[in-house]
């Protein structure tokens, strides 16, 4: 396992980020403790949550999967590993997590959200805490188009981050990051700390996959110069590119049992694309994920790729692909695909 420096931050992760948010949905306690002991048996010493897991999200599970976490890191030796959670932003109907969670981003809301998540994962630090989508309107999950119309009231980025600071001088948390974000807010929360001496954020957590490289333009010149870490999550495409969508959708599979998630996956030469990709891997025996996986990992800007799985069986060839490199002619051959079918599932 390689292990890469988080953004400008001390933190140095594993390649491959364990991703929990089936935990208390799709996963039990003991299915979820089983997997985090082969992870962390593997090398893998980052795990990644929220305090809205597990999706779909729903009052009756939310923060289930902080809790799973929780009763198996108490048990361990906490400063081996890299944790990192993350809190709602506004614009989305989850009023059960915070009785004004419409004003997101308050100091108020950031300093329960912080308590509340310590609490659950039975630690007193979090190494990595991240803003899950801005607090100011941003089109999102699948949504390409910016609407001006739809713009809400929303905390000042300097004042998050003059809220998060405090957080950071009382230890419970160590480095600051974003996700869904844009080049706009990366460089807004970068300029805000630079000018008012405040965290600068360390990383940013957005889609990145073979269906999905909106990242390789703007957002990669930004976060090379902001010195801004990639975490990619879904780097399958919530399954799709393992191929096992292409014909009957198999059951238990999660865009199975969650169809509303897989809208961003149902667009136009979205299938054709994941058969182009999966006749890649067979021509050089690889599985489909194994060739998804390795792809992601072999970007220069990807930091580490955040994988999750239902089953012990799949964590097991998702880790096992960090053995595998891509050669330049597997790699032509992808971006030949790419430019037939350029993200069709952005």
């Amino acid at each position: 396992m390689k292990y890469n420096q988080l953004g400008e931050s001390d933190l140095k992760v594993s390649e491959i980020c364990l991703g929990t948010m089936t935990y208390g949905q799709q996963n039990t306690i003991n299915d979820a403790h089983q997997q985090l002991d082969y992870a962390i048996a593997q090398g893998i010493n980052f795990i990644d949550t929220a305090e809205m897991y597990p999706v779909p999200p729903r009052q009756e599970t939310q923060g289930s999967t902080e809790s799973y976490i929780g009763e198996w890191l108490a048990h361990q030796q906490r400063d081996r590993l890299i944790l990192a959670t993350k809190m709602i932003g506004a614009g989305r109907a989850y009023k059960w997590v915070r009785d004004d969670s419409q004003a997101a981003l308050s100091r108020k809301n950031i300093l329960q959200a912080v308590d509340d998540s310590l609490k659950r994962l039975q630690t007193d630090y979090i190494d990595l805490y991240q803003i899950h989508w801005p607090d100011r309107y941003v089109p999102m999950f699948g949504q390409t188009i910016f609407d001006p119309t739809q713009e809400r009231e929303s905390v000042p980025i300097a004042e998050q981050l003059s809220t998060f600071a405090e957080v950071i001088q009382a230890g419970k948390i160590r480095y600051l990051g974003v996700s869904n974000e844009t080049p706009w807010g990366v460089c807004q929360f970068s300029q805000a700390a630079a000018q008012l001496k405040l965290p600068k954020i360390a990383s940013i957590q957005n889609a990145y996959n073979l269906l999905n490289r909106v990242f390789d333009s703007a957002l990669a010149e930004v976060c090379y110069r902001e010195k801004v870490g990639l975490l990619a999550y879904s780097p399958l495409g919530f399954g799709t590119l393992s191929g096992k969508y292409l014909q009957a959708p198999p059951a238990g599979a999660r865009l199975t049992e969650f169809p509303n998630f897989g809208q961003r996956y149902n667009k136009i030469n979205v299938k054709e694309a994941v058969g182009e990709y999966a006749a890649i891997a067979k021509q050089y025996n690889l599985s489909p994920s194994t060739l998804a996986l390795a792809f992601v990992r072999s970007r220069w800007f990807v930091t580490s790729s955040i994988i999750g799985a239902t089953t012990l069986e799949q964590l097991q060839e998702n880790i096992d692909s960090v053995n595998t490199t891509l050669s330049p002619e597997i790699l032509a051959k992808i971006d030949e695909i790419h430019r037939r079918y350029p993200s069709p599932a952005p």
